[in-house]
């Protein structure tokens, strides 16, 4: 018999990691679970929640500690988004925008850059945004026509983006540009813009099915100049910066899908054993079991998929296949749970007197921003099958 060697594979969770959890998992339940459902139907910016969350330090979680932050890992800070979720998406989404705009800088700025942008993002409550999809390109990043020409020692930037996140409460802005847009993805470049430039303006707040306590506004370019020192990177290394940047966000999204997963699992399951019918608990029908049992299913393959993704980055192995396997999972099992919870609370399902119409509502979105459910299988399918 073949003795089995150590094995390095571990799924524990450390204590350090557990602190960050129980701090998450506190601030969730006395913060935002209590006035989710007001912001919810107030579409109101949850500023000042959101301020504590920044004191607390559940916001800019993985900025470095050399420039302020926490420098947490990915998997860490996937732990805290779950709990985060879990109170709701919307405020979730408004923590990680925050990092997702930053991500360029993190990935491809200068020292001068970090220590500026990422450093101010760590000494006051302030919010960044990340400008990439336009009224005619979502999922076609390569189609963009947001403007920018090189004049003399400057930028000249024009253009409209559109569905952007902290849009409308933004301090600074990471924006994709193209030089010639015949030219796709190799003529596109990556800017730091600051939101009191001139030229600088915030259009229509989006009126939201879910999500609506974050911040959904267009953000408009009129012959805004920047400086030299203003681009990311290199003037055609825009596009490849914007792939890395959505390699590394995807288990954000993941980690907010098994939150919202959570969530419906524990309010199916506490309905169920409450709520009777033909004299019994409706958890007592098989029909109700098997709902329940499939939540339990979703919840521990995207929580495991979300960490591996997370991991996976923390390794410095960006593989985009992964991240897109754990936001598509994560975000259509989230979906899945939604409705199927709405389902096992009946009528009551459909109102808003219970959470689990607002779920879902809220995670339909996890299936379309930052590349949907389509295009995650695109992205997966042309990796195996290049290889082939």
């Amino acid at each position: 018999m073949l003795a089995c060697p150590a094995m390095a594979f571990d799924l524990s969770i450390t204590e350090e990691q557990q602190g960050l959890i129980q701090t998450a998992k506190d601030f969730t339940k006395k913060e935002i679970t209590p006035v989710a459902g007001k912001f919810d139907k107030s579409g109101e910016f949850p500023h000042a929640i959101l301020k504590r969350a920044w004191e607390t330090g559940l916001m800019n979680c993985e900025v470095p500690e050399e420039y302020g932050g926490l420098g947490l890992s990915c998997l860490d800070h996937c732990m805290i988004q779950e709990e985060v979720a879990y109170g709701c998406l919307g405020f979730n989404t408004s923590l990680a925008a925050n990092a997702l705009g930053s991500l360029p800088v993190l990935i491809g700025g200068t020292e001068a850059q970090k220590k500026k942008y990422l450093g101010r993002l760590c000494d006051e409550p302030i919010f960044a945004a990340y400008c990439c999809s336009e009224p005619d390109a979502g999922s076609d990043v390569a189609g963009i026509s947001t403007k920018v020409e090189k004049v003399g020692d400057k930028y000249i930037l024009n253009g409209q983006k559109r569905w952007i996140t902290n849009g409308g409460v933004a301090n600074w802005y990471t924006v994709l540009a193209t030089f010639d847009k015949s030219k796709r993805h190799k003529g596109i470049a990556m800017f730091i813009v600051d939101a009191d430039l001139a030229g600088v303006s915030v259009g229509r707040k989006e009126d939201k099915m879910g999500q609506r306590a974050s911040n959904t506004c267009d953000v408009l370019f009129e012959n805004v100049e920047l400086p030299l020192d203003a681009l990311i990177g290199q003037e055609n290394t825009g596009f490849k910066l914007a792939m890395q940047t959505f390699d590394r966000s995807r288990p954000w999204i993941a980690a907010g899908a098994t939150g919202a997963i959570r969530r419906c699992l524990e309010e199916s399951a506490a309905y169920a054993l409450e709520r009777k019918t033909f004299g019994v608990p409706i958890a007592q029908h098989q029909a109700i079991q098997f709902m329940i049992a499939e939540m339990a299913i979703a919840y521990e393959a995207a929580r495991l998929l979300c960490h591996k993704a997370a991991w996976c980055v923390d390794q410095g192995e960006l593989k985009g296949i992964i991240s897109a396997c754990a936001k598509a999972y994560g975000a259509d099992k989230a979906m899945e749970c939604a409705v199927n919870a709405v389902q096992i609370f009946g009528g009551y399902g459909y109102t808003t007197e219970y959470p689990v119409e607002k779920l879902m509502r809220d995670v339909k979105l996890l299936q379309i921003y930052e590349g949907t459910s389509q295009i995650q299988r695109i992205v997966i399918a042309k990796e195996i099958l290049s290889g082939r």
